[in-house]
C-alpha cells in the first residue's frame, strides 16, 4: 500500500499543477479570479486546521436569505480560486458554500495522500458546521472530489449528496484517463462508489455533461443505479467535464441550487 500512496501522491501531484499551469498560460485562471472580484456576495478567506495543517479556504454567503449550505470537495486540476464565480452562482439562488485546497494544493501545505484528503474533508465539513450551528450542510464532490465526498459519507453528517463530473472508483477513473487496465494494480484500491452508495440513505443528486470526454456519461448512470430510489440524475446538454467551473451556467448549477434548497422532487430532470 506504501508503494500504491507514493504513485497516488506522484499522479495526482503532477496531473493538478499540470492542468493549473495550462490554465494560467491560457488566461483561464485570471479570468477566474476577475470572477471572485467581481461577485457581489461575501466572501471569506479562511483557514481550516486539519491534523496540524491549515487549509486554504473560500466561504461565500449569500447577500439575502441562506436556504442551504454545502461544502464543494473540488477536483484534481483546480484550487479554491477556480471555484469563486461558482460559488457567487450559487448565492444568487440562496445556496451558501465553502471550498477548500486539499493539503498540498494551493496554499494548503503538505503533500497530496489520500487519505489526508479524507481527513481534510472531514475536517472542513466539521468547521462549515461550526460556521453554520443548527442548520443541515449537505456535501458536494466534483470529479476527484466525487470519490472523497462518497468516502467520508460514513464520518460526516451530511443532509444530501450531490456528485458531479463524477467516476465509479479512481481505477476505473485513471482507465477512463487513458492508463491500461493492467497497470492499475500500481494505484490504491479507493473511492469506489458502490459500497458506500449502496448503503446511503441520503438523498443523492448525480450531474453530468453530455459532453464529458472525461468520465463518460455511463459512470453516472451506474452510480444512480447504486443509489436508487434515493438518486436522481441529470445530464446536462452540451458540457463537458471542466465547463461548469470555466464558465458557471445556470444550465449546470441551477438545477443543484434548486434542489439543495428545495427538495430533489422538485426538479425536472433528464437521463436515466
Amino acid at each position: 500500500m506504501r508503494a500504491q500512496t507514493l504513485v497516488f501522491t506522484a499522479a495526482v501531484t503532477c496531473i493538478a499543477r499540470g492542468a493549473i499551469l495550462r490554465d494560467r498560460l491560457l488566461g483561464r485562471l485570471r479570468r477566474m479570479q476577475r470572477q471572485a472580484q467581481t461577485g457581489e456576495h461575501p466572501l471569506s478567506r479562511l483557514s481550516i486546521p486539519s491534523r496540524g495543517r491549515m487549509l486554504d479556504a473560500v466561504f461565500v454567503l449569500p447577500a439575502g436569505e441562506t436556504r442551504a449550505a454545502v461544502l464543494i470537495c473540488h477536483g484534481i486540476g483546480e484550487t479554491v480560486e477556480y471555484w469563486t464565480g461558482v460559488q457567487h452562482l450559487l448565492a444568487s439562488e440562496g445556496v451558501a458554500s465553502m471550498v477548500f485546497d486539499y493539503s498540498g494544493y494551493g496554499c494548503s501545505p503538505g503533500m497530496a495522500d489520500w487519505r489526508r484528503c479524507e481527513e481534510d474533508a472531514v475536517a472542513a465539513f466539521e468547521f462549515l458546521q461550526s460556521l453554520r450551528p443548527g442548520s443541515p450542510v449537505s456535501l458536494l464532490g466534483f470529479s476527484l472530489g466525487s470519490g472523497i465526498a462518497t468516502a467520508i459519507l460514513d464520518r460526516t453528517n451530511p443532509q444530501r449528496l450531490v456528485l458531479c463530473a463524477a467516476f465509479t472508483s479512481f481505477r476505473d477513473a485513471a482507465c477512463s484517463m487513458g492508463l491500461p487496465r493492467r497497470f492499475t494494480v500500481a494505484l490504491p484500491p479507493i473511492w469506489s462508489g458502490e459500497e458506500p452508495l449502496r448503503s446511503c440513505r441520503r438523498p443523492v443528486l448525480i450531474v453530468h455533461g453530455e459532453r464529458d470526454r472525461i468520465f463518460p456519461v455511463e459512470m453516472a448512470a451506474k452510480l444512480a443505479d447504486w443509489c436508487r430510489p434515493r438518486a436522481e440524475l441529470i445530464i446536462v446538454p452540451s458540457h463537458r467535464h471542466n465547463e461548469p467551473f470555466y464558465r458557471p451556467q445556470l444550465a449546470f448549477w441551477g438545477p443543484v441550487a434548486k434542489w439543495l434548497t428545495s427538495g430533489s422532487k422538485e426538479i425536472n430532470s433528464t437521463g436515466y
